[in-house]
């Protein structure tokens, strides 16, 4: 028995060997293998974390607008204010262009609204020039029309 468990152990000692421990790190960092594209993954994490918090916050902005113009007072003062304009556009026009109107060539004509903006025109050879200025006296819309068009 004893020499079967000596011929079995020299069937399986095999022959050992051993390599050098080599150590390296795996991360890009330390071993600066991959580390343009570590920095550049990391660069373009942190670029899209800002681009949705940007995102987020426009969404957020534009979301309380939505709500703002969706109620019934927002709607009452447009609705207000369109036929405000409407009426003050109709006196402008028969002004103009009414019988026994009596604007003269160049000189400029003002209207303020209730809302603080101020509506001036003129006539000049054939053309009507409108400028409309907001309360702070910025020049909100200018135009010109040919008198022309509006012969009935």
């Amino acid at each position: 028995m004893k020499s079967i468990l000596i011929i079995g152990s020299l069937f399986l000692a095999t022959t050992a060997t051993a390599g050098e421990v080599v150590f390296t790190f795996n991360s890009p960092a330390f071993s600066g293998n991959g580390w343009s594209t570590h920095v550049l993954t990391i660069e373009q994490l942190e670029q899209q974390r800002k681009d949705k918090i940007v995102a987020e916050e426009q969404a957020a902005i534009d979301k309380a607008e939505r709500d703002y113009r969706n109620t019934n007072s927002y709607k009452f003062q447009n609705n207000l204010e369109s036929r405000i304009y409407a009426q003050l556009s109709r006196q402008i026009a028969d002004n103009m262009f009414g019988e026994g109107a009596t604007i003269a060539d160049g000189e400029w004509y003002t209207s303020e609204t209730p809302f603080g903006d101020v509506v001036s025109w003129k006539r000049e050879n054939d053309r009507i020039y409108v400028s409309v200025a907001d309360s702070n006296g910025d020049t909100v819309a200018e135009f010109d029309v040919p008198v022309g068009e509006f012969a009935f």
